[in-house]
């Protein structure tokens, strides 16, 4: 279910120059970067890319997820990481992404690290705002 403007307790804005070979900054100048094609599509790769990007959003917003499900379950899981690869490629009607997740969460066995893994990606609102749309893999 979307929520409504009402519901919105912060709104971040970025203005991209120069699309994909150029500059993004955010509104309060947090961040501000140039951004290249990686090698690998053609470009310079000297910037970062809108897919590490994507990846370093999803993976924060992901781990965070992780802590919201991890205090449910009374799950210990300091010392954890989230990784998130994101891919492009070309598809029937242009490009499209692809998204893999995974965790590392030491202090649990590896059923219990698969079912809080499991449950993020429920609750996250990046898969949340995926779902459907392109492909999410938990690894």
């Amino acid at each position: 279910m979307s929520i409504q403007q009402t519901d919105v307790l912060y709104t971040a804005t970025a203005t991209a120059e120069n699309g994909r070979d150029g500059r993004v900054a955010t509104e309060d100048g947090k961040l501000d970067v140039v951004v290249n094609p990686p090698k690998e599509m053609g470009g310079s790769g000297a910037g970062t890319n809108p897919e590490q990007l994507f990846a370093a959003g999803y993976s924060a917003c992901f781990q965070g997820a992780l802590g919201v499900v991890a205090r449910q379950e009374k799950a210990d899981i300091s010392g954890s990481t989230v990784t998130a690869k994101v891919g492009i490629g070309k598809n029937d009607d242009g490009f499209g992404i692809i998204v893999e997740i995974s965790a590392d969460i030491p202090n649990v066995d590896a059923q219990t690290a698969r079912d809080l893994l499991e449950k993020a990606h429920q609750v996250c609102p990046y898969s949340k705002a995926t779902r459907g749309n392109i492909s999410v893999t938990l690894v």
